[in-house]
Order: C-alpha cells, then structure tokens, then sequence
C-alpha cells in the first residue's frame, strides 16, 4: 500500500535502533555531553549500559539541546528521497525545548524547500511513552491513514498515554535537580521511593513519596487499577535505566495482574538517563487521560 506520510521522531523516544528500523520511522539522534564533548545516542541497548556503567563510576552527564540546524540537516535528506509529508513526533515541550526548535527549524526549511510539509507533535511524553506514539503513527500510516487522521488521533489521544516512575536511587535526581539534597538525604535514610509521572502537558512531577520499594510498587499497582483501560487488548512497556532483571520483575507482576497482552522491555537513554542516572524503572500504557494533579506553575 501506497505510504502518505513519512514518520519521524528524536532518540529519547527510547525505541531501540532495530524496532524503529523495522517499523520504518526516523529517528533524530540527540547527543549529551560527557568530559566536554558531545555524544550522540545511538539507540543500542549496550551502549545505554556502557552509559549507566559510567554514571556510576562518577560520570556526569548533561543533556544537550538540538538546534534547529540539526533539524534541517536530519529532515532534508528524507524529504528529498521520499517526497511525502513529515509526522515528526517530538519530546515533550514540559521537558525540553526540543519541540519549540524543531518548530522553528520547521519553518526555517520551507524557505530552502517550498513544497516541504512537515508537522511537529508535541507528545507532552518523556521516553517510550512518545516512542509508542510513533509506533502508532507507523501503524497507521501503514494501514493507509491520512495525514490528517494521524494528526488528530495523535492529538486527542496523547493525554491517554499513561506512564508511572519509580527509583530507590535518589542520589541521581540530586544530582540533575529533581530532588532536593535535603531530600536525597532524608530520602536515603529512610528509604523513600518517589512516585513520579507527566500531567497533561507533560511537566515530570514527584506524585508521592512512600517508604520501601516493595510499599511502592504495591502503590504503583494501585493507580495502574485505577486508570488503566482495556489491558487485555493492549502492549504496555517498561522502561528502566540498566537494571533488567528487577524492570522484568516489575513488569512481569503487572502483567499477570492487569492481563495486559503483552509486556516490551526497553532502555531509558541517555536523554532522561543523564537526569535520572541508574535505578529508575517506568511503566506506560493506555488508560484515561492524565490530569493536571500536583502542577504548581512556574
């Protein structure tokens, strides 16, 4: 079937190299700075552990802005093989600024090439969470949709992508300004686990803080019970920075609990990964639409 639209994305999507090789979607690799030089994420899964490694031999990472000239220089060469319109499904603006240059950078080609049509979608998602909006977009673009059709079900479906996080290791949110040192103190002491997750707009907001990791993944399993909408029709993910076999444990609970389909399995990039550092595990999966709960404003 004839394709009527090209879909594209940004590495912190968190799909690895060979699923969004194999679903034909585009990924813009974003870079972070190490020892001051940047690096660009190469979507591989041991290279996400080699990142981790790092991090907790002492390296410090920092997230690295794209520019809108990364953007023209990634979306050319497509527009120019294919000559299709361009669903480009980005990192939540909540988050980073990525949306707000790719924008621009939107318009800036248009002057260079006139007939490109390219369309930014501010997913007011983090990792995987955005990347299952682009396995969406492929689905539907593969099924013969319009751009059109794509653009509005992303659009009025986007707040129905649920994610959940979690970590006992609080010294990394310290580190990138999550948390408080205080409360990284407190925090390790007593052994609280923030509850984390993405309201409607997609600003990342501490929900609950509980003693015990095991305390707060039984609490984890009871928002999912409230939220979550037909499990046994759908594939959720969980998403972890290089702890596997406790991210399998995790995910293969709420499965048996929620009868979801099936369960994927992902890394968290560098992109969150520099913020976040090891520990943290996510779970994401339709369900009814996240609210504004616990936003204080700028």
């Amino acid at each position: 079937m004839e394709k009527n639209f090209i879909v594209c994305t940004d590495s912190g999507c968190d799909l690895s190299i060979e699923v969004l090789t194999e679903h034909e979607i585009y990924a813009l690799p974003l870079q972070y700075e190490l020892n001051g030089k940047l690096v660009s994420d190469t979507m591989k899964h041991e290279d996400c552990h080699m990142f981790y490694e790092g991090m907790r031999a002492g390296d410090c990472p920092k997230t690295s802005q794209v520019n809108s000239v990364q953007f023209i220089d990634f979306w050319t060469p497509i527009i120019n093989e294919h000559h299709l319109p361009i669903i480009h499904i980005s990192l939540g603006s909540g988050v980073s600024g990525t949306y707000h240059n790719g924008c621009l950078a939107a318009e800036d080609i248009k002057e260079d090439l006139p007939d490109a049509e390219i369309h930014m979608i501010d997913s007011t998602l983090c990792s995987v969470g955005y990347g299952m909006l682009a396995l969406k977009a492929a689905e539907m673009r593969d099924n013969g949709a319009s751009v059109e059709e794509c653009i509005n079900w992303l659009e009025e479906h986007k707040g129905n992508m649920n994610t959940w996080y979690t970590t006992d290791e609080l010294k990394y949110l310290y580190r990138s300004g999550r948390v408080s040192k205080l409360g990284a103190i407190l925090g390790e002491a007593l052994n609280i686990c923030p509850i984390l997750n993405l309201d409607l707009e997609g600003h990342l907001i501490v929900q609950e803080k509980v003693r015990g990791l095991k305390k707060t993944i039984r609490r984890i399993h009871e928002i999912i019970g409230g939220i979550v909408e037909d499990a046994d029709q759908q594939t959720a993910y969980i998403c972890h920075s290089d702890i596997p076999e406790q991210a399998e444990k995790f995910g293969e609970e709420i499965k048996e609990k929620f009868g979801f389909k099936e369960m994927k399995y992902t890394y968290i990039g560098p992109t969150i990964g520099s913020n976040c550092g090891p520990g943290l595990m996510a779970v994401f999966f339709w369900g009814k639409k996240r609210t504004m709960d616990g936003y204080k404003g700028k």
